[in-house]
Order: C-alpha cells, then structure tokens, then sequence
C-alpha cells in the first residue's frame, strides 16, 4: 500500500508525465523536473510550441519528450501513456495539470461551454486517472491533481471552474481511499493553489459583462506550485496548500461560511475583472480549440506578484514565450 509521506525514487530517477505542459503551472513543473534530471513527459493540444519547448529544455541538458495529447480523448491519454514508457520506460509520476477557465455570470455562460469546461477540468483528470492507475498499480508510484484554492471554496464569475475543482477534489479523495483500501500502492496527491500568474485568464473564455478576466492581489510565482508538485513527487502529501490564501479560504469555508461568504462578495467581482483591454488578450477562444499561442510560463497580471529570491532567478521560458 502506498502511504502519504513515504519517499518514493529521487527526481533523478523518475519518469514524469505533465499535462497541460505548455504553459503556466505544467511548464514550470516541466522545466524544474527538467533541471533535477528527471525524464519528462510534456502534453498538450499545441503541437508545434510544445515541440518548441522541448528542444528549448533539451538543448540545455534536459530530457524532455513532447507529446501531442486532447486529454479530453481518453484513447488519446492511453497513446500518450504508450510513446513515455516506449520512450522513457515505466512512469513513476503522473500530473493532471491540464484545464481552463470561463469568467462570467453563472446565468450568461452557454450550457456548451459549461459542459466543454467539465469536459477539460474534470474529465481530463478522470480519464488521466484510469490510465495511471491502470499503468502503475503493480509497481507503484503518484498521482497528482491539480485542483486549485476553490477546489473548497466558491467564488463568483468563476463559479462553473469553481464546480469543476470542487469535482476534481472529491474524486481525488475516494480514489486515494479506494486504492488504499485495495492496498494498490500508487499515492494520490492534491495542489491547492492560490492564484498564480500564468496566462490563465489570457486563456479563458470571457463572459464578464465588463472588463477582461484577471487575477487577485497578491498572485504567485508558478514555481511556487512546481517545487509543490515535485516536492509530492518524491514524498506525497494528501493536501498542499500553495499559498496562504488557499489555505485561508478553506478554513473559512469550515468555520465561518457566511461570512466568507460576504468577504468575497466585497472583494471577488473587482478582483477578477479589469476595466482595460488587454491586447494579448484572444476574445472568447473556445475551449475545445488548441491555444493560439503557447510558451507562456508567466502571465501578464498588473497587480503584486510574490516571488522570493530563488524564485526570481532567470527562466529558460520566462522572458515572453518560447518563440
């Protein structure tokens, strides 16, 4: 049986899956896995970047393979799980990172993207799921999701992504117990985050009735969330909370709902909506349509981002984008 806290192979041993790889949180993880000698596997649905970033990451000593991947397709995770092991050999780590959002009114969002936002948050990781364990329930190893800080608690304008986290959290939770149960040694793992500046809202399909999608003060640096998902990598941890205000609004939501309740309120509706137009913003991408452009680690939040010294240090990717 895999047990929280136990130490699993050091990175330099391991073969790791990422989805969601080509920007954001999944190429944080990938370059830092990357720079402790992991093998590393990156998907996503944008091909020609994702080759980019791997012959970046490669040509400084990596050893990175990119696969194209729809994780909505769960044949598509299954040939992706197949060219990693041809490649690299058993997977030790396997991350479901990959998802989007919609920013708007619960009653102005079309049910299509509702269902399609279901389709890439939370079946992603379902599908993600079922083919990790089925590959490495007789050796072992770790599945992380990635949920986020609403995966306990609400918000408004962002209230479907805030259902899709909610979901992903309750299905991490009894497939850790099931697997315990059947003494499968594979260790399930969850990543909080607060928000973290990566191009997420650039992503995001708009419906706010005013301004463009943003973050709240203070954002993260992605790293914050990378060095979590590596640290579990190697010695699982049932829950991480990345950031203080993740583990704030959960607390909250236990022990004084309603007034969390109008705590957001006060704060929620300014905090993800900016009056400007950004003009690296693509209006209304739809979500089952490959980003335009990715190689974006860091997004382009206005506001504080926090980032201590080590965190600081130069990107291969941080500059703009890969291109």
């Amino acid at each position: 049986m895999a047990k929280i806290g136990e130490k699993y192979k050091p990175l330099h041993l391991q073969t790791i899956v990422i989805t969601g790889a080509s920007s954001g949180i999944g190429l944080a993880t990938a370059e830092m896995a990357a720079k402790k000698n992991a093998r590393v596997v990156i998907s996503s649905r944008n091909e020609e970047d994702l080759q980019k970033i791997a012959d970046k990451l490669n040509g400084r000593g990596g050893n990175v393979l990119p696969i194209k991947a729809d994780v909505t397709k769960i044949e598509e995770i299954k040939r992706l799980r197949d060219q990693a092991i041809e490649a690299f050999g058993p997977i030790d780590t396997w991350v479901n990172n990959a998802g989007g959002s919609i920013y708007g009114m619960l009653m102005d969002i079309p049910e299509e993207e509702e269902r399609a936002l279901f389709e890439m948050n939370f079946w992603s990781v379902r599908h993600g799921c079922h083919v990790a364990v089925e590959t490495m329930k007789n050796r072992g190893g770790v599945i992380i999701n990635v949920g986020s800080e609403v995966s306990a608690r609400s918000i408004p304008l962002q209230g479907m992504y805030s259902a899709t986290k909610h979901a992903v959290k309750a299905f991490n939770d009894a497939l850790r117990m099931e697997l315990e149960h059947e003494n499968i040694p594979i260790a399930v793992c969850l990543i909080r985050p607060t928000a973290i500046d990566t191009p997420f809202p650039d992503h995001a399909v708009n419906r706010l009735r005013n301004g463009e999608p943003s973050l709240p003060d203070p954002a993260l640096h992605p790293d914050y969330v990378a060095k979590a998902i590596l640290e579990c990598a190697e010695k699982p941890k049932r829950d991480v909370f990345v950031g203080a205000a993740s583990k704030m609004s959960a607390l909250m939501e236990y022990l004084m709902p309603r007034t969390a309740d109008k705590q957001i309120e006060k704060t929620a509706f300014k905090g993800q909506s900016r009056g400007t137009l950004m003009a690296h913003r693509r209006e209304n991408e739809a979500l089952t349509d490959a980003p335009l452009q990715e190689g974006e680690m860091l997004g382009h939040h206005i506001g504080k981002v926090k980032a201590n010294s080590e965190m600081k240090k130069p990107h291969l990717t941080d500059s703009t984008n890969i291109h």
